[in-house]
């Protein structure tokens, strides 16, 4: 989770200049949606939770952040979570959010050199494997998910000799942690070849990489080009506005999706909002979204870094509040469907149309409240990311599941010292709640 202004909660993100002292990214961005009265958000309860995991030396420095349903093609009922833990590596469940396997991150090279941190996975439809981004090494870690084993069913199957830096140059570069971070990828429907787009912390640039084989069955990628986000931005009033960010910072982005079936990517980038563009990174992105406070002026204390936001000239959304995180789609069998964004300033999930012939039109938002009673499952806060499949997945959910990160899990637990530990965990939720609680149609 990446926090905004204060680095504790950065809602607001402007800087006021004259469009004449900026140059402006050649870019599509949506005008502002008219404001309308605000309904009440629909809530919907976890049917199951993840054990909780903790980002302290105990609990191997464990930190919750993105899920991916493995489907098992032979007996959905025993299909799979793969989710990310960052230093902590990778965490297998099985549909009783029970933890069936943990593998560990890479180790650094040398004593003085960043450990792996696996920050986003994707488990790519249709195929045994999944890919992750490797934060602390800046690269691809690739796994081979086994329908037939039980016991540690995923393995490590990537290709040691063919997985070079994504983005750094060098050790050197890695250990800036300027590195892989968020992830998107898919099967490409009509050649077969695996794709995955990476974006850069720090850095706006986003990365398109193929999956290559190699002759020992280990499998490795190529990059095949690279392309930068807009970081300023031209508001209706004619001045130009740049997020507020640390000092040597870009605009950067995390959360994506790839619709295989129109070959569009889904970016969110964290303070400004969510992007369409084509997923081989041609031609120019659009902005469907922005986040409220888009285009709000700032003073940034030299001293902090923190930012005090000034008057609102209302060209921001009304459904997003940054940072702008996880998205996934909801997958309807006749084509349709639904982007679903994590909302991560207001812990809440906004869902818009998956056509974008229709302008991906603002359907409906949602949270992950907490349940009822002594041994209720607590929500879902400050999410970083999620993932749904719509489709049964036996008999615990018929009718699909949604797994969602919660970064804040609770009740509180202290250690040994009194002091409050940092928990995390993932919310399961029964898709059947989630089209009830929000009045839409999944099948």
């Amino acid at each position: 989770m990446r926090s905004s202004f204060s680095r504790a909660h950065k809602r607001y993100a402007a800087v006021a200049v004259t469009a004449a002292s900026a140059a402006l990214a050649a870019i599509v961005v949506a005008p502002a949606q008219a404001e309308t009265p605000v309904p009440a958000i629909p809530e919907v309860t976890a049917k199951a939770e993840t054990p909780t995991v903790f980002d302290d030396e105990a609990g191997g420095n464990s930190s919750a952040d993105d899920p991916a349903i493995w489907v098992n093609p032979e007996d959905s009922e025993r299909s799979l979570v793969l989710a990310t833990a960052k230093v902590g590596g990778l965490y297998v469940y099985d549909l009783a959010a029970r933890q069936v396997q943990s593998l560990a991150a890479p180790k650094p090279p040398s004593a003085d050199d960043e450990p792996g941190r696996i920050n986003n996975v994707d488990a790519i439809e249709g195929t045994d494997l999944a890919i992750a981004t490797d934060r602390g090494r800046d690269k691809l870690v690739i796994y081979r998910v086994d329908a037939n084993r039980r016991q540690n069913p995923v393995s490590d199957v990537t290709a040691k000799g063919a997985s070079p830096y994504i983005f750094s140059a060098d050790q050197a570069e890695v250990n800036e942690q300027a590195t892989a971070y968020g992830l998107a990828s898919w099967k490409d429907r009509r050649t077969g070849r695996i794709y995955a787009v990476v974006t850069q912390e720090i850095e706006n640039r986003v990365a398109l990489l193929e999956l290559t084989n190699s002759a020992d069955g280990t499998i490795g990628y190529r990059k095949i080009r690279t392309i930068q986000f807009p970081s300023t931005f031209k508001l209706p009033n004619g001045d130009s506005w740049t997020p507020c960010e640390d000092p040597g910072e870009q605009p950067y982005l995390e959360g994506m999706r790839v619709d295989p079936v129109n070959g569009t990517l889904y970016a969110g980038q964290e303070n400004v909002g969510l992007w369409r563009l084509n997923a081989d990174l041609t031609g120019e992105p659009t902005l469907i979204d922005k986040v409220k406070d888009f285009g709000v002026p700032y003073e940034q204390d030299p001293a902090t870094d923190e930012c005090t936001p000034g008057e609102d000239p209302g060209f921001g959304g009304d459904h997003l509040v940054a940072d702008v995180e996880g998205i996934t789609l909801i997958d309807q069998p006749n084509g349709g469907g639904y982007v679903v964004v994590s909302s991560q300033g207001d812990s809440t999930f906004a869902l818009y149309d998956r056509d974008p012939a229709k302008g991906n039109k603002f359907k409906t938002s949602f949270r992950v409240a907490a349940g009822k009673g002594d041994n209720a499952i607590d929500g879902a806060d400050g999410t970083d990311s999620l993932d749904i499949v719509n489709k049964p997945l036996g008999g615990r959910y018929p009718h699909g599941l949604a797994v969602i990160h919660d970064g804040l899990d609770t009740p509180e637990v202290t250690g040994p010292d009194g002091e409050p530990r940092e928990g995390s965990n993932f919310k399961y939720v029964d898709l059947r709640d989630l089209a009830t609680a929000t009045g839409l149609s999944f099948r």
